[in-house]
């Protein structure tokens, strides 16, 4: 069995899914808000993906946290590492649900979540694949400091960009 490691920030818990969260991450998965991860899915289908949350754990040693509130434990998005079959490298990953968008609390775990992949997963370099439509996740790359490198063309999610994250030695974005 793998542990999770449970990463804190000012204002969220970045931790391992837990039953309690999954009405929240089925409602993100099952609405139009996931247009951009694949969806919207089925209930039925939001459980698979839930479930394979802490399956990259067990496989890559590294994965994806919920991101919650560090005071009430909320679930507001998901955020961290993931490196699936058909992914050009590995990708440093966010989807916030309703309640967790307009606050930076996508930046603030995304640093987290980079900060881990650099110092404790040893990643050198990191990108995150973008609809290019998804202006609110565009705008969350430049905030990290990344830069557009390339157009990628996935056979199930079609068109994206290749954001790529600045190197541990080029600082990294505050």
């Amino acid at each position: 069995m793998t542990t999770i490691p449970t990463l804190t920030t000012q204002r969220l818990t970045l931790r391992a899914p837990r039953l309690s969260d999954f009405d929240a991450y089925a409602a993100f998965r099952t609405s139009a808000r996931a247009s951009f991860v694949g969806g919207p899915n089925t209930q039925i289908q939001a459980w698979g993906q839930f479930i394979g949350l802490p399956g990259q754990w067990a496989i890559r040693g590294y994965g994806r946290w919920i991101v919650a509130d560090r005071e009430s434990d909320a679930p507001l998005g998901v955020v961290g590492l993931l490196y699936p079959i058909g992914w050009p490298e590995p990708e440093i990953a966010w989807s916030m649900f309703q309640t967790g968008e307009g606050r930076g609390l996508a930046h603030e775990a995304a640093l987290a979540a980079r900060d881990y992949a650099y110092t404790t997963a040893r990643w050198t370099t990191a990108i995150s694949l973008i609809d290019p439509t998804n202006t609110r996740s565009v705008a969350l790359a430049e905030r990290l400091g990344c830069q557009p490198e390339a157009d990628y063309q996935h056979e199930i999610f079609g068109a994206m960009q290749i954001w790529r994250h600045p190197a541990p030695a080029q600082g990294l974005a505050p």
